[in-house]
Protein backbone atom coordinates (compact mmCIF):
# COMPACT_ATOMS: atom_id res chain seq x y z
CA UNK A 1 0.00 0.00 0.00
CA UNK A 2 2.64 2.28 0.67
CA UNK A 3 3.23 3.10 -3.48
CA UNK A 4 -0.39 4.32 -3.46
CA UNK A 5 -0.13 6.02 -0.22
CA UNK A 6 2.98 8.22 -1.73
CA UNK A 7 0.65 8.49 -4.96
CA UNK A 8 -1.91 9.94 -2.43
CA UNK A 9 0.56 12.52 -1.13
CA UNK A 10 1.92 13.17 -4.58
CA UNK A 11 -1.68 14.22 -5.31
CA UNK A 12 -2.26 16.56 -2.81
CA UNK A 13 1.06 18.62 -3.66
CA UNK A 14 -0.21 18.75 -6.91
CA UNK A 15 -3.95 19.44 -5.91
CA UNK A 16 -2.27 22.29 -3.29
CA UNK A 17 0.29 23.78 -6.22
CA UNK A 18 -2.50 24.41 -8.39
CA UNK A 19 -4.48 26.22 -5.75
CA UNK A 20 -7.36 23.79 -5.55
CA UNK A 21 -7.90 22.86 -1.84
CA UNK A 22 -10.79 20.89 -2.53
CA UNK A 23 -8.08 17.87 -3.22
CA UNK A 24 -7.62 17.50 0.40
CA UNK A 25 -11.27 16.20 0.67
CA UNK A 26 -10.48 13.52 -1.80
CA UNK A 27 -6.90 12.61 -0.21
CA UNK A 28 -7.46 13.48 3.84
CA UNK A 29 -10.32 10.92 5.95
CA UNK A 30 -13.34 13.06 7.00
CA UNK A 31 -12.29 12.88 10.73
CA UNK A 32 -8.47 13.55 10.16
CA UNK A 33 -6.34 15.29 12.18
CA UNK A 34 -3.59 18.10 11.49
CA UNK A 35 -0.92 18.86 13.70
CA UNK A 36 1.14 21.91 13.61
CA UNK A 37 3.60 22.36 16.45
CA UNK A 38 5.29 25.13 16.24
CA UNK A 39 1.98 26.83 16.79
CA UNK A 40 0.90 24.13 18.74
CA UNK A 41 -2.22 23.83 17.37
CA UNK A 42 -4.82 21.23 16.06
CA UNK A 43 -6.77 20.63 13.45
CA UNK A 44 -9.66 18.10 13.98
CA UNK A 45 -11.83 16.90 11.09
CA UNK A 46 -12.74 18.10 7.56
CA UNK A 47 -15.10 21.29 8.35
CA UNK A 48 -11.97 22.95 10.56
CA UNK A 49 -9.95 22.06 7.80
CA UNK A 50 -11.87 24.12 5.38
CA UNK A 51 -12.06 26.72 7.36
CA UNK A 52 -8.99 27.15 7.79
CA UNK A 53 -7.73 26.79 4.26
CA UNK A 54 -10.23 28.89 2.88
CA UNK A 55 -8.58 31.64 4.87
CA UNK A 56 -4.42 30.47 3.93
CA UNK A 57 -3.45 33.45 1.41
CA UNK A 58 -1.40 32.93 -0.78
CA UNK A 59 -0.94 29.14 -0.44
CA UNK A 60 2.30 28.00 -0.55
CA UNK A 61 3.82 26.40 -3.10
CA UNK A 62 5.12 22.88 -2.79
CA UNK A 63 8.71 22.01 -3.79
CA UNK A 64 9.44 18.35 -2.56
CA UNK A 65 12.92 17.36 -2.01
CA UNK A 66 11.81 13.66 -1.26
CA UNK A 67 9.00 11.63 -0.48
CA UNK A 68 9.48 7.97 1.76
CA UNK A 69 7.06 5.71 2.97
CA UNK A 70 6.65 2.95 4.85
CA UNK A 71 3.54 0.70 4.83
CA UNK A 72 1.10 3.29 6.68
CA UNK A 73 3.47 6.61 6.75
CA UNK A 74 4.84 8.85 4.10
CA UNK A 75 7.45 11.39 5.07
CA UNK A 76 8.14 14.24 2.65
CA UNK A 77 10.73 16.87 2.80
CA UNK A 78 9.95 19.57 1.12
CA UNK A 79 10.47 23.59 0.86
CA UNK A 80 7.03 26.23 1.03
CA UNK A 81 7.58 29.29 -1.29
CA UNK A 82 4.74 31.87 0.15
CA UNK A 83 5.45 34.14 -2.54
CA UNK A 84 9.28 34.72 -1.76
CA UNK A 85 8.75 33.78 2.31
CA UNK A 86 10.37 30.12 2.49
CA UNK A 87 10.52 27.56 4.77
CA UNK A 88 11.85 23.71 4.83
CA UNK A 89 9.45 21.37 6.12
CA UNK A 90 9.17 17.74 7.41
CA UNK A 91 5.56 16.26 6.39
CA UNK A 92 4.68 13.33 8.62
CA UNK A 93 1.68 11.55 6.77
CA UNK A 94 0.01 8.88 8.87
CA UNK A 95 -2.42 6.70 6.38
CA UNK A 96 -5.77 5.02 6.53
CA UNK A 97 -7.00 2.73 3.88
CA UNK A 98 -4.86 5.04 1.31
CA UNK A 99 -6.18 8.19 3.07
CA UNK A 100 -4.41 11.27 5.01
CA UNK A 101 -5.73 10.35 8.48
CA UNK A 102 -3.16 12.24 10.36
CA UNK A 103 -0.63 15.10 9.13
CA UNK A 104 2.16 16.39 11.32
CA UNK A 105 3.89 19.43 9.70
CA UNK A 106 7.19 21.10 10.68
CA UNK A 107 8.27 24.36 9.36
CA UNK A 108 11.72 25.42 9.95
CA UNK A 109 12.56 29.39 8.62
CA UNK A 110 16.33 29.00 6.33
CA UNK A 111 19.15 31.13 8.04
CA UNK A 112 22.64 31.86 7.16
CA UNK A 113 25.19 29.53 9.06
CA UNK A 114 28.31 31.02 10.64
CA UNK A 115 31.36 31.56 9.29
CA UNK A 116 33.41 29.55 11.24
CA UNK A 117 31.78 26.48 9.70
CA UNK A 118 32.67 27.53 6.06
CA UNK A 119 35.55 25.63 5.45
CA UNK A 120 34.21 22.25 7.19
CA UNK A 121 31.12 21.28 5.63
CA UNK A 122 29.38 22.14 2.15
CA UNK A 123 26.68 24.35 1.15
CA UNK A 124 23.50 23.16 -0.51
Amino acid sequence: MSDENVKTVERLIDGLNAKDVSVMDEVFTEDAVMEWPQSRERIRGAEVRRAVYARIDPLPTITPRRITSAPDLVIAEAHLDYDGAGYDCIFVFEMRDGRIGKETAYWATPFDPPAWRAALVERM
